[in-house]
């Protein structure tokens, strides 16, 4: 299996036209050294960019409908994030698939975040044009919907997970849940808070949230599921 195959595979979605996924892949390093006709992946990372940010847009306004406009923008400047972005590629080993040219490949290209990036939005725009926007909004929500769906809503909306985590817990003669706060990501204003809940000592499930309780309750949600089928 060649590499442009083990990518589609990665992604799960496979190209009709082969060209929309190499021009995605080509830095502009590799596209002027070589004068590649079919130029490089800038405008379709511009178009992947806007496409990224409307189906997380539209998926957060569906998903929250209970959230305003400033909690929904602040959730979606997270989700869009280099930061946040650039473990998506990481994770499929975009770096092995680009198109770089020697300058770039000596300065260790294929583990820059921007470059990855970059590369990861013009493949969402690539699978826009060659699929249309199902296609692309079916290969985003595969990367980002557990994420995005693991937010705690705001803190009046939130029913007591904590509590009912803890009932659980007791009637099954199990210790108590602890809660960690793993990150903050963001500044002041708009951050996004990562907690780790704790079962006997044991991480068991993680929440985002927009606010430390809000991520709390989201990990003791999550933790309520797998000790309720577990």
């Amino acid at each position: 299996m060649g590499p442009v195959e083990e990518l589609q595979l990665k992604l799960g979605y496979m190209f009709r036209d082969i060209q929309f996924l190499t021009k995605a892949l080509t830095h502009s390093s590799h596209a002027n050294e070589r004068a590649v006709l079919a130029g490089d992946n800038e405008q379709l990372e511009f178009l992947g960019d806007s496409v990224l940010g409307f189906l997380v847009s539209d998926f957060l306004f569906r998903a929250h409908p209970g959230l305003n406009e400033g909690e929904l923008s602040k959730l979606k400047g997270f989700f869009v994030s280099s930061a946040n972005l650039v473990k998506y590629a990481e994770r499929i080993n975009l770096g092995e698939y680009l198109q770089l040219g020697r300058g770039e490949e000596k300065t260790g290209g294929r583990t820059k975040q921007t470059l990855l990036v970059d590369a990861l939005e013009a493949i969402i725009g690539a699978i826009y044009l060659d699929g249309g926007l199902e296609e692309a909004r079916r290969v985003v929500l595969n990367f980002l919907e557990p994420q995005m769906e693991d937010v705690g809503d705001s803190d009046r909306q939130l029913r007591d997970f904590k509590s009912a985590l803890q009932e659980e817990l007791q009637a099954q003669y199990r210790g108590r849940a602890d809660y960690v706060l793993r990150s903050e990501e963001g500044p002041d204003h708009q951050k996004i808070f990562t907690v780790e809940v704790l079962i006997d000592g044991e991480p068991v499930a993680e929440g985002l949230g927009l606010t430390k309780k809000a991520a709390e309750q989201a990990a003791a949600r999550q933790a309520l599921e797998r000790v309720s089928n577990g």
